[in-house]
């Protein structure tokens, strides 16, 4: 069984202006997700800026996020570290946390062979008992995990349960899912490619967007779980003009100006992520408009 199906947020780390964590607004920000539909909360991802956070910071992150959920929808906690011994101390102690699942990034920097990265994820999932998402993102950490790993990993490794696919290439998801023969729960990396990803046989999407409009997230997911991919379709590409604003710049640059915009928390980003651009700030403040948030 799927840890979630629809549309999960990959949910930002609000900061104050000295930098330390902003629990009051992270607070609001999960209840706004909650009351406004989303499936499941990511916690510790990207846009959570994981790799500026301390292991104490991500790990009491991680704890508030659970114990305000209360168990009202599942958390998804990132783990995931080029270091494998690491990965295993955050995901044990997430695992004690009673966190839901684990979101596991394919190692940065050191990369690994598809070997490497066998063994890698099978070791982490190994240490602990949780179901896993593997997390590809090639454009980030520099190293693509193959779909034949990724089947790999699902049949040999009970819980390996998925993968959150940012390749952005769907022939390449096509043929994973090809090979897969429904061993795996594909989650979408990509907000742009929600409804393409979920014609594959997709379980929903890890989002961005749905930080800033959790309910148009949810239902492009539900509409096509429900049999009307042509309202999904269509709810999908009236998104696609503030999708394109939401990464104008690298993420959560701008989902995080367009959450300060709404009056949700501060815009406050740790180095090297710095303000968004002011030309690039109009054109989301344009389209957040035409979306009907602001």
């Amino acid at each position: 069984m799927a840890i979630f199906k629809g549309a999960g947020v990959a949910i930002v780390t609000p900061f104050q202006k000295d930098g330390s964590v902003d629990y009051e607004s992270f607070g609001k920000l999960i209840e706004f997700q909650i009351a406004n539909q989303t499936d499941a909360i990511i916690v510790c991802g990207t846009t959570g800026e994981s790799s500026t956070l301390s292991h104490e910071e991500h790990l009491a992150v991680i704890q508030y996020c659970v114990e305000k959920v209360a168990h009202r929808i599942p958390v998804v906690a990132g783990t995931g570290s080029n270091s494998t011994q690491t990965a295993i101390y955050l995901s044990r102690e997430a695992e004690k946390l009673g966190v839901d699942g684990l979101l596991l990034v394919t190692p940065y920097y050191n990369k690994g062979t598809q070997n490497g990265l066998y063994q890698h994820f099978k070791t982490i999932a190994d240490a602990v008992k949780l179901p896993i998402i593997l997390y590809n993102i090639p454009g980030r950490t520099g190293v693509t995990l193959a779909p034949e790993t990724i089947v790999r990993l699902c049949w040999d490794v009970e819980n390996i349960v998925g993968v959150k696919d940012a390749t952005g290439n769907i022939s390449q998801t096509a043929h994973l899912m090809h090979l897969a023969g429904g061993c795996l729960d594909l989650y979408s990396g990509e907000d742009a490619i929600i409804t393409p990803i979920l014609s594959l046989g997709g379980s929903g999407v890890i989002s961005v967007l749905s930080n800033i409009a959790p309910k148009q997230t949810h239902e492009i997911c539900s509409a096509f779980f429900e049999g009307d991919a042509a309202a999904s379709c269509q709810k999908q590409l009236a998104a696609i003009p503030l999708v394109d604003a939401l990464f104008s710049e690298v993420n959560p640059i701008p989902v995080k100006k367009a959450l300060e915009r709404m009056g949700m928390c501060g815009g406050t980003l740790r180095m090297p992520l710095t303000e968004m651009e002011p030309a690039h700030a109009a054109v989301l403040e344009k389209e957040m408009k035409a979306y009907g948030l602001l």
